[in-house]
C-alpha cells in the first residue's frame, strides 16, 4: 500500500494537542481581562467582543464556503482573532467598526493568503491599524471607567463621576499621551492610587488596556501551559522597561516612566497574546527572543519619536514582516551539515 504524506502549513504541534485546544487556552487566559474590562466599562464591552467575535466567525465561514473550502470554524482562531481585535477597540466604537475590521482581518490578511498558518500578518493588529487609519478620531475616543458592570454606555460621566474610585487626572487622556506630552506629570498622576488604578485598569484606554495583573496572569498561564514560551515577553518587556529606565520621558523620572511604559498602554497585551502568535512569530528560540527585543525596541522608539502614544501594534506588524529573515538567520545547523539553503 503506498504511503502518502500530509503536507500542512504551520502552527505544526506535535503530539495530541490540536490548534482547536490552543485557541480554547488562549480565550482562557484572555476571560479574565475580558471580565474586568465589562465591571471597567459596563455591558457595552461586552457587547463590542460579541460583535467583533461573532463578525470574524461570520466571515470565516461564509469565504470557506464561497471558496469551496473545509470549515475552519471549531479549530477556534477565528474567535481569539475576534477577541484580540475587540481587546485593540475602545468601548465606544460604533458598532459597526467591529464587523468592518473583522472583515479586514479574516478575509483581507488570513485567508486572502491561504488561511491559517499563510498569513504574515497578525490580523487582530492589521485590522486594528486599519481603522485607526480610517477612522481615527472614533479609535481614540476613550472613556473613563464606570467601575459598574450594569451599565451599558461608558459615556454616562455623571455615573462615573459618582464611583469614589473614579479617576481625577486620567479622566480624558490616556496615561501614555500623558507621558508623551513632554509636560512634567502633574502631582494627581504620581499619586498611589493612581499608579494602583493604572495596574488594575481604572484607566482610559482600549479594552485590552484593562488589568495588567489579570493580563500577567494571563500570559504566564500559557508558559505554565506550554502554549507560549518565555522567550518573545521576557525580550519585549525587558527591553522596554531597559529602555525606559536608562531613557526616561520628559517630566519623569526613571520609575514613573518604566511603570507607565509597562501598564499605560498595550504592552502587556502585546507582548503575551499578540506578539506570540504562532503563525507570525519565528520559530527558533533564539530567534524568538531576538525577535522580542527588536519589538521592545521599535515600541519604545515609536512611544518617544512617533506621532503617536502607543507603539506596540506598529512595532509588533514591522516584526510580522521580518520573521521569515529572522527564522534563516537563527535556524539551528543540522547535525554534521552546513548552512541551511
Amino acid at each position: 500500500m503506498e504511503e502518502r504524506y500530509m503536507v500542512s502549513s504551520p502552527p505544526h504541534i506535535v503530539g495530541a494537542e490540536r490548534t482547536s485546544g490552543l485557541m480554547r487556552e488562549v480565550l482562557i487566559a484572555l476571560t479574565p481581562a475580558l471580565l474586568a474590562s465589562i465591571y471597567l466599562f459596563g455591558m457595552r464591552a461586552l457587547a463590542v467582543v460579541a460583535v467583533s467575535i461573532a463578525s470574524c466567525l461570520l466571515f470565516e465561514e461564509l469565504y470557506r464556503r464561497l471558496t469551496g473550502r473545509t470549515s475552519t470554524l471549531f479549530d477556534l482562531s477565528a474567535a481569539v482573532t475576534g477577541m484580540l481585535l475587540a481587546f485593540n477597540l475602545p468601548v465606544n466604537i460604533p458598532l459597526w467598526m467591529p464587523v468592518i475590521g473583522a472583515f479586514f482581518a479574516m478575509v483581507i490578511v488570513k485567508n486572502l493568503f491561504g488561511g491559517l498558518g499563510q498569513n504574515f500578518l497578525n490580523p487582530a493588529l492589521a485590522a486594528r491599524v486599519f481603522l485607526a487609519n480610517s477612522w481615527s478620531s472614533d479609535m481614540v475616543a476613550w472613556s473613563r471607567p464606570l467601575l459598574n458592570p450594569f451599565a451599558w454606555s461608558s459615556q454616562l460621566d455623571a455615573l462615573a463621576a459618582a464611583t469614589p474610585r473614579s479617576l481625577d487626572a486620567m479622566s480624558t487622556a490616556t496615561p501614555l499621551s500623558l507621558l508623551k506630552g513632554g509636560e512634567p506629570l502633574p502631582e494627581a498622576a504620581k499619586s498611589a492610587q493612581q499608579l494602583w488604578n493604572m495596574v488594575i485598569g481604572v484607566k482610559p484606554g482600549c479594552l485590552g488596556e484593562t488589568c495588567g495583573i489579570l493580563l500577567m496572569l494571563g500570559g504566564l498561564y500559557l508558559i505554565a501551559r506550554g502554549v507560549i514560551t518565555w522567550h518573545i515577553p521576557v525580550g519585549y518587556l525587558g527591553t522596554v522597561c531597559l529602555l525606559s529606565l536608562l531613557f526616561p520621558a520628559t517630566g519623569a523620572t526613571p520609575a514613573l516612566s518604566l511603570f507607565y511604559n509597562l501598564f499605560g498602554g498595550g504592552l502587556l497585551l502585546g507582548a503575551f497574546f499578540m506578539a506570540t502568535d504562532y503563525v507570525t512569530s519565528p520559530l527558533p528560540s533564539s530567534g524568538r527572543l531576538f525577535y522580542g527585543v527588536c519589538c521592545g525596541l521599535l515600541t519604545v522608539f515609536i512611544r518617544r519619536f512617533g506621532t503617536s502614544a502607543e507603539g506596540v501594534s506598529f512595532a509588533i506588524l514591522i516584526m510580522n514582516m521580518g520573521v521569515w529573515f529572522i527564522d534563516r538567520a537563527f535556524m539551528p545547523k543540522r547535525f554534521g551539515g552546513g548552512v541551511p539553503q
